[in-house]
């Protein structure tokens, strides 16, 4: 008789292939619950499942959303207008943050539909730009990209020499003027780096005289008391090839009382109308008949209490240089002032027309006279005022000559 078979105790013959079975689920039951499995579920075969079994979360799954940003990141001699733009595909924008290499923000607008930002102004040349964009998903997933560009190195910069000062009180006449410093090929570009706004709102347009000169009017005077801003947002913007503006800054100015004087050369005589009521009449000599003063309405762009006065600047040669002229306030460019006059008897002013072109009235060597009708004039005008000449036997004065706009229809002008 053979050596007896040992079985287990208590376990009936023919079953110990089951209770190795037993064993080996439940040991792959306790690794399941090891490695974080759900009740009886197998994740090995979810490609959405995160690595190592885990469940997927908002904070795991991948935005659908796509943020590009032009330039490229680390580009070079970037433009300055129209080249920084933010995009969203896939979802749509919710920050944007742009910042120069001071730490300066750059002011911008995300697009009403959420898919694009662009900034509200221009860039500065030779800045490092940082650019942040954050955009979201439908289903709240966000995506993130930042990028660093650098601004194109100027070649020249302009500037805009303006008129009138800034906290100055000005006539009603006063036009916002600029003379750039450099010839200006892209004139739209500038135009649409200087903003003139008033309160009350009034409409204004500009006007260029050639490629360095830039006026800006209303339709009509400006109403006494109404305050104007001039905004020169010029900083980057590319006026001509490779010549980018510098100028950023805001100047405000008011409008004074209504002045408009009325000179009739014929009769020899200008009132002086104040809120549209005449509050004086004065004796004038106007231009004489080889010499004659242009007609047309001219504002007062300077004022001197003396000044000199050499014919050789104006194209008369040596015949005349007065080097003491009292109360001198410039009507043109071209040399047309209205004045005082010391030198001529006093018998001339109200009967006759003897200058070279200039308006003068009664008045005393050194301007020391306050009761003269040039030293009360003078007193009682500002920068601004307009003076209008009547019944000379001139040409209108050119609209460019000086502030003098005003001699071109509206409809002409806006043009």
């Amino acid at each position: 008789m053979g050596e007896a078979e040992l079985k287990p105790i208590g376990v009936a013959p023919g079953v110990r292939r089951n209770v190795t079975a037993l064993a080996l689920g439940a040991l792959l039951l306790l690794v399941t619950a090891c490695s974080g499995g759900g009740s009886g579920g197998d994740s090995a075969g979810d490609p959405k499942a995160p690595a190592g079994g885990a469940t997927a979360t908002a904070d795991t799954v991948a935005s659908t959303a796509v943020v590009s940003i032009a330039p490229n990141d680390g580009a070079d001699d970037v433009a300055t207008t129209g080249t920084l733009k933010v995009a969203a595909t896939g979802g749509k924008l919710s920050t944007v943050v742009v910042k120069d290499d001071k730490g300066g923000a750059v002011p911008g607008e995300i697009s009403a539909d959420g898919l694009g930002w662009t900034p509200t102004g221009h860039l500065n040349t030779s800045t490092q730009y940082t650019v942040d964009a954050t955009a979201t998903d439908p289903a709240g997933h966000e995506s993130d990209k930042h990028s660093t560009f650098t601004t194109v190195t100027p070649k020249d910069t302009f500037v805009g020499y303006f008129t009138p000062e800034d906290g100055s009180t000005v006539g009603v006449g006063m036009e916002v003027y600029l003379r750039f410093n450099r010839p200006i090929t892209d004139k739209k570009a500038v135009e649409d780096g200087v903003k003139v706004t008033a309160s009350p709102s009034v409409p204004v347009a500009a006007r260029w005289n050639g490629s360095q000169e830039l006026y800006i009017r209303p339709a009509e005077y400006w109403a006494a008391g109404t305050r104007v801003t001039l905004d020169l947002d010029l900083k980057g913007v590319e006026g001509a090839p490779g010549v980018y503006g510098k100028q950023q800054k805001q100047v405000h100015f008011t409008i004074g009382r209504r002045q408009v004087s009325v000179v009739d050369a014929a009769k020899h005589s200008m009132t002086v109308y104040r809120d549209n009521k005449a509050v004086k009449t004065i004796s004038i000599s106007s231009g004489a008949p080889e010499h004659t003063t242009y007609n047309g309405k001219m504002v007062i762009s300077e004022k001197y209490i003396t000044t000199r006065m050499n014919g050789d600047t104006v194209g008369f040669g040596g015949e005349y240089d007065i080097k003491d002229v009292p109360h001198a306030m410039r009507l043109t460019n071209s040399g047309t002032f209205i004045h005082g006059n010391y030198w001529a008897a006093p018998s001339v002013f109200g009967k006759s027309n003897t200058s070279h072109g200039c308006i003068g009235m009664r008045d005393t060597r050194g301007a020391g006279d306050a009761s003269t009708p040039a030293a009360w004039f003078y007193d009682s005008s500002l920068v601004g005022d307009v003076v209008q000449v009547v019944n000379s036997k001139d040409k209108t004065v050119q609209w460019y000559n000086g502030l003098n706009g005003w001699n071109m229809p509206w409809s002409q002008w806006k043009d």
